[in-house]
């Protein structure tokens, strides 16, 4: 049951309401960042449990987000999202009172079961509201911004808030939640796909073993736990096409561009996280700096983040995606190998040009990233295409604060450039699949893939 709203105002106010509810999840992602040295003092954290402060909520929101897409198209779109609201809202509470950094964990997973109702959803309702290609790619290229620039200002917007307390960055989210609640009841129409998903039990169990297992085992040092992923991932692969209506929509990886774009997202993703984790340790235990001025030292990235994103949009919506994600891959790789050669005494002048070269090439890449993950594909599984882009970006933020974590064991940013040289090659692959996956052959795999989709699946 596609949203019809003939004003155009009316899909503006959607796509705000939407964006608004996006900023404060995607600034969760990252606001806890400048904060990590505040939570560890107050705290006495390890490294590790650092590490988990951040990845508990990324990875229960790479957990979930799918089931919440195809949940939320069954029972409908906007009850989905204002009961993320209040269930993220209450978990920013709960993470503000936290007593030690155990509950502080656990707090932020509770947050994170919210949030996972959020992204996909709202991606749905986007993709439900704007009707015309060209209008949809540039609010997909709005939507795109929101994101970037919400997880790129989260270490601007927290170092201001922990000089106040580190509990701040959690406050911040219970009067925008409450808003953004009353304001989707008064302004946002329900709607529901014409059939709905039923609920996979055993394809969520084995998505959920195989994230937290490679992760734990990833930031724990703890092989064994590789070979767990691995089984859990080929029991998806084995039970996932025998049922009818799967949690994950394994006909969608026909489509190169499809597939490339979750690629795609798992590296700038894991880009992103590796580069504020290791700046903000730089920054604050490396160079001395105050919460405030760390924050603020990120602002250029941000900034260009900010700008990147809704140009991005256009070039997308106008000419396609292909340049988008070459230079966002390029400027992530060049910001990188600026940032090896990274000292105690290095210039603020080429760090601070290296932030900006990083923001410029995050900024351009969110756009396209979410454009192929939704373009071509039906209507009614729009909430599942969605899920699917956005679990990738959280599986990167994931492994990406899990394997640069682990290099800086015993060192600190500025001691071992390994977690840079990670960060480039990142970037590379990125150049490397925004160059395949838009070939003819990529379109002519994407067509084909729409064509099976619009076919019955036979279980096997």
């Amino acid at each position: 049951m596609p949203t019809t709203i003939s004003d155009r105002r009316g899909r503006l106010r959607v796509l705000a309401i939407c964006c608004i509810s996006l900023f404060i999840v995607g600034l969760d992602n990252t606001i806890v960042n400048v904060a990590l040295p505040s939570i560890r003092r107050d705290l006495h954290a390890s490294v590790s449990e650092l590490q988990w402060t951040i990845d508990a909520y990324t990875l229960v929101l790479a957990s979930l987000l799918m089931l919440a897409g195809s949940t939320a198209d069954r029972l409908g779109r906007v009850r989905v999202f204002q009961v993320g609201l209040a269930v993220f809202t209450l978990g920013s509470l709960a993470c503000s009172l936290a007593p030690s950094v155990g509950w502080l964990i656990a707090f932020r997973m509770l947050q994170a079961v919210g949030g996972s109702m959020l992204n996909p959803v709202a991606m749905s309702i986007i993709r439900n509201t704007f009707h015309d290609p060209r209008e949809r790619a540039r609010a997909i290229g709005v939507w795109g911004a929101v994101v970037g620039l919400s997880m790129a200002l989260g270490p601007v917007l927290g170092g201001f808030l922990v000089e106040a307390s580190w509990r701040a960055i959690f406050w911040v989210n219970i009067p925008v939640g409450l808003a953004a609640i009353a304001l989707t009841a008064r302004y946002v129409p329900e709607s529901r796909a014409a059939h709905g998903r039923r609920v996979d039990p055993i394809g969520q169990g084995l998505v959920i073993v195989m994230l937290a297992t490679l992760v734990y085992g990833i930031i724990e040092s703890a092989p064994p736990f590789y070979a767990v992923a691995a089984v859990a991932l080929v029991g998806l692969l084995l039970y996932e096409p025998r049922r009818e209506e799967p949690l994950i929509e394994l006909r969608f990886f026909g489509s190169a561009p499809f597939s490339g774009a979750t690629l795609i997202a798992v590296s700038a993703f894991a880009a992103l996280a590796g580069f504020l984790f290791m700046n903000t340790l730089y920054l604050q235990d490396v160079r001395g700096y105050s919460p405030v001025h760390a924050g603020l030292l990120t602002l250029p990235m941000a900034a260009m983040t900010a700008i990147g994103g809704p140009l991005s949009g256009r070039v997308v919506g106008s000419f396609g995606t292909r340049w988008p994600l070459v230079a966002g891959g390029v400027g992530i790789a060049i910001s990188a190998l600026m940032l090896t050669v990274l000292a105690p005494t290095t210039s603020l002048v080429w760090v601070l040009a290296a932030y900006v070269v990083f923001g410029i090439g995050f900024g351009v890449i969110n756009p396209p990233i979410t454009n192929t993950a939704v373009s071509g594909m039906p209507p009614a599984q729009a909430g599942v295409a969605a899920a699917v882009a956005s679990t990738s970006r959280q599986v990167g933020q994931s492994l990406g604060v899990a394997v640069v974590g682990a290099t800086l064991h015993g060192v600190l940013p500025g001691s071992d450039p390994t977690g840079w040289w990670i960060v480039f090659a990142l970037g590379v692959v990125v150049v490397a699949l925004g160059l395949a996956t838009t070939t003819r052959w990529a379109q002519r795999t994407a067509a084909e893939t729409a064509r099976r989709l619009d076919e019955p699946m036979v279980a096997a």
